[in-house]
């Protein structure tokens, strides 16, 4: 791999010449970096893509959640899903339906915190309204930035009323672009349905995040496919996840994606869309191993959770979830500025 040819790419968009949305590498490019093998390509592709981000990026994003229903109408279940009711001993398997004042204390805990950024998510079936509820809740107490996120889950309606209250991210992620993949581990849903969510997300100019899960039986084609898909949509955010099996689901036995193909993928984004918030939930790239994530030049950690929340938080791919303190510690021993509020008391 021609790795000086990325950056003199770089030299040339820092100088003016090329536009960030044009990328540094082409899909030859992409497709040749996924097929590395060696370590010493990997710290070269690591040290490119941090050195990108570090570029755009002055600071490290933290983002929390909170979690307002599991109560999934979608039937089959997702293979994988270890977040719906009924899917999971080791997830969330009783149903719940959070109140309004359970939202509002984890929305005023998590800002006490220091962060900045809340993701709220709900299963399928409610037209966004759940969603909506837990926006509304959100902005009227805090000041946090607000990113929501219910799959094909909403209507044009509910994404122009979560306009009104200034929404500031939708997530849909598609999770793979190739179609027979996606009926396959996701037989409950089509992924047209999704598609047309992210469209219409963009149609009312809301940032829209839209990611990969990493690992479930797409080719390293398919991911650049899927990626080249979400740069004509014009894509703001990408959440990069590794798929780590839930006990108990139809797919518990599919091998887990490795930390390093995560971050390799994380890095590969990066040089693809120079500019963007690429995200790592903690979850799904393991909460002891969020270093590789920053290495591949992530720029916002998610699934972040303070001592002070008021609510025991299972992540999305796996129960885990990063500790606020962790966090803060190890992007801190990497040398780089976590993202967090500074008139707030901090874990």
């Amino acid at each position: 791999m021609d790795f000086s040819k990325i950056k003199s790419n770089f030299q040339d968009l820092k100088d003016g010449k090329i536009d960030a949305k044009q990328g540094l590498i082409s899909k030859e490019d992409a497709l040749n970096l996924f097929n590395i093998a060696h370590w010493n390509d990997y710290l070269k592709l690591f040290s490119i893509a941090s050195e990108v981000r570090d570029y755009f990026k002055k600071e490290i994003e933290i983002t929390s959640t909170i979690h307002i229903t599991n109560i999934c109408k979608v039937n089959p279940k997702c293979l994988y899903c270890g977040f719906a009711a009924g899917t999971s001993k080791e997830g969330y398997y009783t149903p719940f339906r959070i109140s309004d004042e359970d939202i509002k204390k984890s929305a005023i805990a998590i800002e006490k915190s220091g962060i900045c950024r809340v993701s709220c998510s709900s299963a399928h079936g409610y037209e966004g309204e759940e969603v909506l509820r837990a926006l509304k809740i959100v902005k009227e107490n805090t000041n946090l930035e607000v990113l929501v996120n219910a799959g094909a889950d909403l209507t044009e309606e509910s994404i122009v009323e979560m306009k009104k209250y200034c929404i500031d991210t939708i997530c849909c992620n598609l999770e793979t672009t190739n179609n027979e993949l996606f009926e396959k581990i996701k037989p409950g849903e089509e992924l047209e349905n999704r598609i047309k969510v992210c469209k219409l997300v963009k149609k009312y100019n809301i940032e829209l995040s839209s990611g990969l899960l990493v690992g479930v039986g797409e080719s390293y084609e398919d991911r650049v496919n899927h990626l080249l898909f979400l740069k004509d949509l014009g894509v703001d955010e990408i959440p990069i996840m590794g798929f780590n099996p839930y006990k108990g689901t139809p797919m518990e036995n599919h091998p887990r994606c490795s930390s390093l193909e995560q971050a390799k993928t994380i890095a590969i984004v990066r040089l693809m869309f120079p500019n963007i918030r690429i995200t790592s939930p903690t979850p799904t790239i393991g909460a002891e191993l969020m270093q590789f994530a920053l290495f591949g030049g992530a720029s916002n950690i998610a699934t972040v959770i303070p001592d002070n929340h008021p609510m025991n938080i299972k992540g999305v791919g796996n129960p885990k979830t990063g500790n606020l303190k962790e966090v803060i510690k190890m992007i801190k021993e990497l040398g780089l500025t976590p993202k967090l509020k500074k008139d707030m008391a901090r874990n």
